[in-house]
């Protein structure tokens, strides 16, 4: 097949092969592109003509339709192309808007509970007209995969991120440290628990936040296992149980009540801090609000890395 006949492929071709993959029949995959089920099957088949290769395993019957393995290795061209088109159609979205509009900004639990009130109060303020809406997720993988295809414009996250088509800036780093009873032995003490110790207690910790992987990956590369007993993504479940002598809770500062009155927090040197940025497509067009949101996210994480580095005083 010449390379000039893939001219022929256009991009609802790629849209229903990306359907039927993730739908497994032709029927959902008509029903989710407001096509009829003859038409989607059309357009598979005009795909496999243009690219010379059958792409999709039709079993017939109600067993689920699948792709062949060319049919897999030109899925994973599509859904980027895909991505590429809702991002172009997010950016003249937000260029039409100009100064009005809205952000979409995704985050996650901590950010949301000591950052984005912060931040949020003073970009309100200064861009009246932008509207901004908030997405939440305890695993940024799945907020960068909306950044990619323009379902966000910005998204908080743990650097390093993941690999992409991202730019990110880095705002501001975050300690752990260990979250004891207020009647624990340890919390007395002058010198904080080293790792061997804190691998020693029963731990409660996060269930799906990268933060958690890399606690863990520490503890290994240590030579140590941590206990863990409990898991959680709620960061006020995880402090009220360690109130309750349930377990302690290595985490980072950022997710943590200082004001608790049943817990302690110690500040834990051997382990480096988490740092947290904000990611974007780097190809995406960015407004002047969308630039100021930037900015200012700078400015008022830098507060909130000096609040915590207060915090880490006062606990160590």
């Amino acid at each position: 097949m010449r390379a000039d006949g893939w001219l022929g492929v256009e991009l609802r071709h790629l849209a229903a092969l990306q359907a039927v993959a993730e739908e497994g029949s032709f029927g959902r995959a008509a029903e989710r592109l407001g096509y009829t089920q003859s038409a989607v099957s059309q357009q598979i088949q005009a795909l496999e003509r243009v690219v010379g290769q059958r792409l999709v395993e039709r079993p017939g019957g109600p067993r689920r339709v699948s792709l062949t393995e060319a049919g897999e290795l030109l899925l994973r061209h599509a859904a980027g192309i895909v991505a590429r088109l809702q991002a172009a159609q997010a950016d003249l979205a937000a260029f039409a808007e100009g100064s009005a509009g809205t952000l979409r900004v995704g985050t996650f639990q901590s950010v949301g509970a000591r950052v984005l009130p912060r931040l949020l109060r003073t970009f309100t303020e200064t861009w009246p007209d932008v509207a901004v809406q908030l997405t939440e997720a305890a695993d940024d993988g799945a907020l960068l995969e909306a950044v990619e295809r323009g379902e966000l414009d910005f998204t908080f996250v743990m650097l390093p991120a993941e690999e992409g088509p991202f730019e990110s800036l880095e705002l501001m780093r975050d300690p752990y440290v260990v979250v004891l009873p207020s009647d624990s032995p340890l919390a007395g003490r002058p010198k904080p628990p080293s790792l061997r110790e804190v691998a020693a207690m029963p731990l409660i910790g996060n269930r799906q936040c990268r933060s958690v992987h890399q606690i863990e990956n520490r503890f290994r590369d240590a030579g140590l296992e941590p206990r863990i007993v409990f898991r959680s993504d709620d960061n006020g479940t995880i402090q009220e149980l360690v109130a309750a002598g349930v377990g302690a809770a290595l985490v980072p500062l950022l997710t943590v009540d200082p004001d608790h009155d049943g817990t302690v927090v110690i500040g834990l040197e051997s382990v480096p801090p988490r740092r947290i940025g904000l990611a974007w497509h780097r190809d995406r067009y960015r407004s002047p609000a969308a630039r100021a949101f930037v900015d200012l996210a700078a400015e008022v994480c830098a507060r909130v890395e000096s609040d915590l580095m207060g915090e880490t005083a006062a606990a160590a």
